[in-house]
């Protein structure tokens, strides 16, 4: 790894011996069948739910049904808030969470929840294949998990019972959040209130009135039909939301070397399409949000999306100490790479 993310042996060295220790799984003979249940909370018609049942699929045929991969989606068996410690435990071999879900764990995860840091979502995928994406990913194993792949969802909208236009227009609303320091900022910036709260609880919260507003991508605002309950939607774009495909590493080291080549191979095809797919949905969910009517979908004009961004971008040296600077530098060069031609 280079020398830009030296940081992260410091961060290993504080990490090493924290959380709880995952037990053994059975090392499985070379005839034995192999389960491996893979937990998420999203809709299986999501881009996410969709890519977990194209991995089982094609892995059970590779494998001639020797690894099954048992997908449960829509908080199942676990909700978000519950999905790392299962996973650490053994209690279930694979999850997906967001990213978000990962900056309690390990800090630097935030900066994948900066606001306006990314233009586009080749800029994502320049820096999470990158050696920030290998440093983060490193970030775990101290706790017990491997990453196997990073999977786009895409960029958030925002959604509430009022206009959004104006930053003005945030003030005194309450927006339901994943549990982010950055994301907690980023309202609290914007003059609301966050509101953490599971995945699950979120059509409620929406349908109770107990939060105003959420921000989303729109193939989850259209899955889990959020949108149905908020009057206003706003394409600001402004925060990347993705997801890593987690292990337990303990687990993982405990199967045999040509199945995890099987799966990692696998993997990898899904993960190729899932960024393609993603892109597709996020943008067909949007126009039959806007065909359907039932939301008022506002795009920002340059001039507010400038003021949303000058209130928004001081959050990156709010959180420089949080993130590491060097991390922060790293990725700046990351997005601005050109590819190997």
């Amino acid at each position: 790894m280079g020398r830009h993310v030296i940081w992260l042996l410091v961060l290993l060295l504080s990490l090493s011996g924290c959380g709880p220790r995952a037990r053994d799984f059975e090392q499985v003979s070379s005839q034995e069948k192999i389960v491996l249940k893979f937990s998420h909370v999203v809709s299986e018609a999501s881009p996410k739910g969709r890519a977990a049942r194209r991995w089982a699929e094609l892995v059970a045929r590779r494998s001639s049904g020797r690894v099954e991969i048992q997908v449960f989606p829509n908080s199942t068996l676990y909700k978000d808030g519950e999905e790392l410690e299962a996973l650490q435990k053994g209690y279930v071999q694979i999850i997906a969470p967001a990213t978000s879900k990962l900056t309690k764990v390990a800090p630097a995860w935030q900066l994948l929840d900066l606001p306006f840091f990314f233009q586009d979502i080749e800029e994502v995928h320049r820096v999470v294949d990158g050696e920030v994406g290998q440093g983060l990913a490193l970030s775990l194993l101290p706790r017990g998990m491997q990453v196997l792949a990073f999977w786009d969802n895409g960029f958030k909208l925002m959604t509430a019972n009022r206009p959004l236009q104006s930053v003005r227009d945030f003030q005194g609303l309450r927006f339901r959040i994943m549990d982010s320091p950055v994301l907690v900022q980023q309202f609290r910036r914007l003059g609301a209130e966050p509101v953490v709260l599971a995945f699950s609880d979120v059509y409620s919260a929406l349908e109770r009135h107990k939060v105003d507003g959420s921000e989303n991508t729109s193939s989850n605002l259209y899955s889990k039909k959020f949108y149905q309950l908020q009057k206003n939607l706003t394409v600001s774009n402004h925060g990347y939301l993705g997801y890593a495909v987690l292990v337990n590493s303990r687990q993982w080291q405990a199967l045999p070397v040509e199945i995890r080549k099987l799966l990692t191979g696998t993997l990898a095809e899904v993960t190729a399409w899932e960024r393609q797919e993603a892109l597709k949905q996020n943008q067909e969910d949007l126009t039959r949000i806007r065909q359907e009517k039932e939301t008022v979908v506002y795009d920002l004009s340059p001039e507010e999306l400038e003021a949303w961004k000058a209130i928004l971008h001081p959050l990156r040296q709010e959180m420089q100490a949080e993130i590491g600077k060097e991390l922060l530098q790293e990725a700046e060069r990351e997005k601005h790479k050109l590819p190997h031609r």
